[in-house]
């Protein structure tokens, strides 16, 4: 009985085409990086909840991550999506793409620096849009903290940068990386002798993001033998297109980039806690989303760019609908397990020290509610990388403002019915949303080059 059964298996695994076998392959090795720093990450914020609490200090750190980051990762986001295609096509130029690669970089790091120094300089009058409601105290304490965590956002170019090279070689160790700042954090915050003070943090982030910043170039540097010395010069040939492309992506980028800081807009509308409790569960829902998203979409990218660039557009959507399918359905199974488990691990992550058991309860509240994403947004990762395989960037960010209207409908009117859960309510509906729209815009238009 085995036997026979062994040999179907053994048949049917032949008969699958090489290109669903390779992404297999390159995701079951990313699921390892991405789960290992996820667990790193985890422990991270353990760590920080046994300092920490729920507290100002966790609210002012929250936040002011978000706002150093939120602009260099709204543009690295789109530009990895850029970048890992047109790595593939300059393959046989090294010198262009040393060049281009080079250039790259010198203006981001420009453009971190800019992105920093005028957020610290203006922060007291945002102070008075996005955090009225928190104590005194809490916002001058994240103006000290946007100060402090510069690199954060200035090195978020140089890492996006240097992965986008590794991983369009196929090479993945970026994404193991990608820990190293949360390494930092966990060492200093667990150091450190004051529950008061934020030197832990500052110094956390900032030294890992260093670290990671200098170890990804120096393996990218080894991977593709290019220097890339970073340069203020836009000579390069790639440039009109790309700022072209990024101009068209950029404005679904700005959507997409805006969900988080509206949904702490909506809980620091609850007061002091409410982002410190957000930000608990959110640890926890990335950790999730980006054990499956993250390692499909780093693995189909290149793949999908490969064969597009043969010209097999049937191909390429065929592979891509089907792992569509295949992700929303792991996504699925594994929400309602973590449903099950939820409670369970946080009060293992969590309840420690200054981190009571109520505030158990109320991260697992807002975490079970944040679930209703997860099988949305596995399957719509898939079909953004075919979307941006086929350079149709102004699909993409149609369909990202319309995730994002939807996702602002949300919050007004759940937020409203269901306080703080319907906010990650509201995320379901508008991840939802998105799926649908590619889905409909994969099946029933045919590809285009839109940007």
């Amino acid at each position: 009985m085995l036997a026979p059964a062994a040999k179907l298996v053994r048949r049917r695994l032949n008969g699958v085409h090489q290109d669903h076998k390779r992404i297999a392959r390159s995701a079951v090795v990313l699921l390892a990086f991405v789960l290992a720093g996820k667990c790193i990450g985890a422990s991270k914020e353990m760590a920080i909840a046994y300092r920490y609490g729920i507290s100002g200090v966790v609210d002012a750190y929250q936040l002011a991550l978000t706002l150093v980051t939120w602009l260099p990762t709204m543009i690295t986001n789109q530009l990895s999506v850029l970048l890992v295609p047109a790595l593939v096509a300059l393959r046989k130029d090294k010198s262009e793409q040393d060049g281009f690669l080079g250039e790259l970089e010198g203006m981001g790091l420009a453009i971190g620096i800019g992105s920093c120094l005028l957020l610290f300089a203006s922060w007291p009058y945002m102070a008075e849009l996005v955090a009225k409601n928190l104590a005194e105290s809490t916002r001058e304490t994240v103006r000290h903290m946007i100060l402090g965590m510069m690199p954060a956002g200035v090195l978020t170019f140089t890492i996006c940068i240097s992965a986008s090279r590794l991983q369009s070689l196929g090479r993945h160790i970026n994404t193991l990386l990608e820990c190293v700042p949360a390494i930092g954090l966990l060492v200093f915050v667990l150091a450190a002798p004051d529950d008061e003070s934020i030197m832990p943090l500052l110094l956390g982030i900032s030294i890992g993001f260093v670290v990671q910043g200098v170890w990804l170039r120096m393996l990218a540097r080894r991977a593709d033998s290019l220097r890339a010395v970073p340069r203020l010069t836009t000579r390069a040939q790639q440039w009109p297109g790309t700022i072209r492309s990024m101009g068209t992506l950029m404005i679904g980028s700005v959507a997409a980039g805006l969900w988080l800081p509206v949904d702490q807009y909506f809980m620091a509308q609850q007061g002091d806690g409410a982002i410190a409790t957000l930000g608990y569960a959110n640890r926890l829902l990335s950790l999730l989303l980006s054990m499956g998203a993250l390692a499909i979409s780093r693995a189909t990218l290149p793949i999908l760019s490969e064969i597009l660039l043969q010209g097999d557009n049937g191909r390429a959507r065929s592979t891509a609908l089907k792992w569509s399918g295949i992700m929303s359905t792991a996504g699925f199974l594994g929400a309602c397990i973590a449903y099950a488990l939820a409670p369970y691990l946080i009060k293992l992550l969590f309840e420690k020290g200054a981190f009571t058991p109520q505030d158990t309860v109320a991260v697992t509240e807002l975490f079970r509610y944040g679930l209703v994403q997860v099988p949305f947004y596995f399957g719509m990762c898939v079909l953004v990388q075919l979307f941006a395989s086929e350079t149709r960037y102004r699909t993409i960010s149609l369909i990202s403002l319309l995730g994002f209207a939807v996702k602002i409908l949300g919050n007004v009117v759940l937020a409203k019915l269901y306080g703080a859960q319907g906010v990650l309510l509201a995320t379901g509906v508008g991840a939802a949303s998105v799926l649908a729209c590619y889905v409909f815009s994969t099946r029933y238009t045919l590809p285009a080059r839109d940007n």
